[in-house]
């Protein structure tokens, strides 16, 4: 048996473990530690027992976050497909930086991107970035929204950079992912330049909020930042309306749309994106509801031109150009693997048809999830799901807020890992299922471990 033989052979028994192992990790730091050499060794180990170490090293240490019981975060497992198709990429381990330099990587990512289009219903001849997350796409399209807006102004931001620019205003859905405050750090616009906007309806801009804020400063370079599913409810802008007012106004709308973006697959949640088409620039997390190992983050471009624009870099040593579309005139790295051929294999895998029935049974199983433990004594529900997103409170007889309390021990149980959060200076329970494999009995395990960690937390409380 050669290592490739042993990292498979553990591969398959931790897949085969999700239905019975604990969700949440149960080793300490020092677990992990002792099953690896204290010191840097002297003399190199046999392939085989690195493999075996690491794999003892990381046992107790993994959070089962593919199994169909993780609703903590906003992530997927990873289909068979694209978890198959991840491992080739390693084993090939071609650098998909320019098409000279994988013909087969350049290629199926352009293949990768026009299946990824036309799932999402965005425009055919947009551009598209496969990256780390959705951090990074964040920062790829907001980049490119950068050059848009200030070359508009007349100003050179790639030659010039922006010392002497003039100031490009953003305008952000108040309930914004922080991800979106640390790409604008990292292109050089600070985070004390977003300027919130709020609404009547909770996690949404209104339309006189948008409208008031534009008119400010009407010749100022602007972007416009607007959400297809808030991290905590789900809720979506209304893009219909509030895409062409920004853009009358020669504002750049990006949207964030991690997970929610993906909503537009589903001829039955399309309503609630309704109009996010017409936006200029696009971020998505392939990891998240489209169920591909990490790391797979979309950003996506209505204006090529200006996308290429803030990304492209050339040297003399590099043969670039040519029929075939060059990985790296879009994206912020120089070295990267092929990361686009997971993508690729997840949509093949599912098709239309699977695609849209993924989405729309995740949103049903975090509906009956929140319905069977906000129907528990001491429950209260906050948010019962639009999509895949919902919040409970839990309180003691006294009324204290017990929520955090009530996670940490379903969580401890193993039976299904949960998220604490804030909602309207409270404390609430988080319900987010994006897990392709999530099923009606992962549903039911996840309800009785809620029902028995809120009932023997009111027993000790008594």
């Amino acid at each position: 048996m050669d290592s490739l033989d042993i990292a498979f052979a553990e591969a398959r028994r931790y897949l085969a473990s999700l239905d019975t192992r604990p969700v949440a990790s149960r080793g300490t730091p020092d677990d992990m530690r002792s099953m690896l050499p204290s010191h840097f060794p002297e003399h190199g180990m046999p392939a085989n027992d690195v493999v075996r170490a690491i794999a003892a090293a990381a046992e107790p240490g993994l959070t089962a976050n593919a199994s169909g019981r993780f609703f903590a975060w906003v992530k997927g497992g990873a289909l068979p497909a694209a978890l198959a198709t991840d491992i080739m990429c390693s084993a090939w381990d071609q650098n998909a930086v320019l098409a000279s330099t994988s013909p087969a990587g350049a290629v199926l990512e352009e293949v990768a991107g026009q299946y990824l289009l036309e799932a999402l219903g965005l425009p055919s001849d947009a551009s598209y970035a496969f990256v780390t997350g959705c951090q990074m796409a964040h920062t790829t399209a907001l980049a490119a929204a950068r050059h848009g807006v200030l070359a508009r102004q007349g100003w050179d931001v790639e030659a010039k950079g922006l010392q002497g620019s003039p100031a490009i205003r953003i305008l952000a859905n108040a309930h914004h992912h922080s991800s979106v405050t640390r790409s604008l750090r990292l292109l050089g616009l600070g985070s004390d330049c977003i300027e919130p906007l709020g609404g009547k309806a909770p996690g949404k801009v209104d339309t006189d909020v948008l409208q008031a804020a534009l008119a400010q400063a009407p010749d100022a370079p602007t972007i416009v930042i607007l959400n297809a599913g808030d991290l905590n409810i789900g809720a979506c802008d209304d893009f219909e309306v509030l895409c062409p007012i920004s853009q009358a106004s020669g504002a750049w709308v990006h949207v964030d749309g991690a997970f929610g973006l993906w909503a537009n697959a589903s001829p039955r949640l399309t309503p609630l994106v309704k109009g996010i088409a017409l936006a200029d620039s696009w971020a998505t997390d392939g990891h998240k509801w489209l169920n591909t190992p990490y790391d797979c983050g979309m950003a996506i471009t209505r204006d090529p031109q200006a996308h290429s624009a803030a990304m492209r870099m050339t040297a003399a040593y590099l043969n670039s150009g040519g029929p075939v579309r060059d990985p790296m005139d879009f994206t912020p790295e120089w070295s990267r693997r092929a990361r686009s051929l997971p993508t690729l294999a997840a949509l093949m895998e599912l098709g239309r048809d699977g695609l849209a029935a993924m989405v729309d049974r995740c949103c049903d199983h975090a509906v009956a999830i929140y319905d069977g433990i906000a129907a528990l004594d001491g429950a209260t529900g906050i948010a019962r799901p639009t999509m895949n997103q919902g919040l409970i409170r839990f309180d003691a007889k006294n009324g204290n807020n017990i929520s955090d309390a009530v996670v940490a021990a379903i969580n401890a149980s193993g039976e299904a890992f949960l998220s604490g959060g804030t909602w309207n200076a409270e404390r609430v329970m988080r319900i987010s299922v994006c897990g392709w494999n999530t099923s009606a009995n992962d549903v039911a395990r996840t309800v009785a471990a809620a029902g028995k960690a809120l009932s023997q937390l009111k027993q000790q409380a008594d």
